[in-house]
């Protein structure tokens, strides 16, 4: 993986994009992933990092980026 990968929940569908972090969350931009605290739970449904996948789509630009 690289450290700018996208990841989803699986469960509630929120995009992690390590370009912009999750600030409100205390994660600032261009924390990859894999830096999250191993405890840090998905601010929108409360499941693990263990519930994230990968996005594969490299041409994909989440829905709040697009133009």
């Amino acid at each position: 993986m690289t450290n700018d990968q996208i990841w989803i929940c699986v469960v509630c569908g929120l995009v992690y994009d390590p370009v912009l972090g999750l600030p409100d969350e205390g994660i600032p931009p261009g924390t990859a992933f894999e830096d999250i605290p191993d405890d840090w739970c998905c601010p929108d449904c409360g499941v693990s990092k263990e519930d994230f996948e990968p996005h594969g789509d490299s041409a994909w630009i989440p829905p709040r980026m697009a133009v």
